[in-house]
């Protein structure tokens, strides 16, 4: 688990996009972040094939996100609108 990072506990399924969105808190500021059903496969080391399932992955790999996303912030790679995406 990252202290550095908090992902909160609102996550919503964007079906077009085929991604979940997220947020994430870092140093007082909140970042939003998205990740996309394939790395969330990848990570869950499943087939995810609806939202009930991909929703219950990323609680089970929760803290491997978190570290994702310090990763990314870390590398300050942020879109241009400031979210991360993984």
């Amino acid at each position: 688990m990252n202290q550095d990072i908090i992902v909160g506990d609102e996550v919503y399924w964007q079906p077009e996009e085929q991604r979940l969105a997220f947020s994430a808190h870092w140093q007082g500021r909140q970042v939003f972040c998205f990740i996309t059903q394939h790395r969330l496969e990848h990570l869950a080391g499943q087939q995810l094939p609806d939202e009930a399932s991909a929703m219950l992955a990323f609680e089970q790999v929760r803290f491997d996100i978190e570290e994702l996303v310090c990763e990314r912030i870390e590398e300050e790679a942020f879109a241009p609108d400031g979210s991360i995406s993984l």
